[in-house]
């Protein structure tokens, strides 16, 4: 499944994944200490909604569109992240997580950024000019151990990549054990889309299998039944989430949901622990 960031950019996977990573985020910040924050598949950091490659699929109307149509508070976070790249009321850009995570970055904390793709990170390097921002251009796999343990205490790592290659998903299986490995303590959260239900049970059978104690999986089905060969929604597993993420979870999946859900479909969005 081709996921290229800039064909889906807003969508509703987009909202429920940079909702979740500004909670996260914002969980670990209770602390002072300084955080590392990783992106290992940044892509360009920036999107036009009205350009040609996000008007082609359209799929912001039911995604950030949709959340801003809402006025429920538990996402005022988001929006305002949105908005801060926006000058009108209605958005025409919108922030990828490398502008997301840097709207978040308090003195102490740092940002580390990663895209392979050489168009992207040249679009990535203009985005996130003026900001304090470190971007490579290596990658992914390689770049997401060679960064753990990070300089800081503790940190995060996201990996969100477009799965292109067949073999993405065993690439995350693997790196994710030598990673958790080398950073036990560490909160890594991998991003994935949701097509093919069986072969996604299959994979989750072998993420638990790696033993990870504290593996929460987030799932976001946008349709009542399943839609074959159709995008179905998205999902992240979440490596050492803060106590008091997970406790502020519910509610905000709840109103997540009823933003997104499809025209005639209630949706349904889930949390449960791997590890168990």
């Amino acid at each position: 499944m081709n996921y290229r960031h800039s064909f889906h950019a807003g969508n509703s996977a987009d909202v429920v994944k940079h909702s979740l990573l500004i909670a996260l985020v914002r969980a670990l910040q209770h602390k002072q200490s300084a955080l590392t924050l990783i992106d290992t598949h940044a892509g360009c950091g920036l999107y036009d909604l009205y350009g040609d490659q996000a008007q082609r699929t359209g799929e912001s109307t039911e995604g950030v569109l949709r959340a801003f149509v809402d006025e429920n508070p538990l996402l005022d976070d988001y929006r305002a992240a949105v908005q801060a790249v926006n000058e009108g009321v209605e958005p025409r850009l919108y922030p990828g997580s490398p502008k997301i995570l840097a709207q978040l970055l308090r003195p102490q904390d740092l940002l580390i950024l990663n895209e392979k793709h050489p168009e992207d990170v040249r679009s990535l390097r203009a985005a996130m000019r003026g900001t304090s921002a470190a971007v490579h251009e290596r990658d992914a796999y390689e770049f997401w151990l060679a960064m753990l343990p990070p300089r800081t205490p503790r940190g995060v790592v996201l990996v969100d990549p477009p799965y292109e290659q067949t073999d993405e998903r065993a690439r995350i299986t693997t790196t994710l054990a030598a990673a958790y490995r080398k950073w036990a303590h560490g909160v890594m959260v991998v991003w994935y889309p949701l097509k093919d239900r069986a072969m996604h049970l299959r994979w989750k059978d072998q993420l638990r299998k790696l033993g990870i104690p504290k593996l929460l999986c987030v799932e976001h089905w946008l349709y009542d039944s399943d839609q074959p060969g159709i995008y179905n929604g998205a999902g992240l597993f979440i490596v050492n989430p803060p106590y008091a993420f997970t406790l502020a979870l519910p509610p905000l999946l709840e109103v997540l949901r009823a933003a997104l859900a499809p025209e005639g479909h209630n949706g349904e969005i889930t949390s449960v622990w791997l590890g168990d």
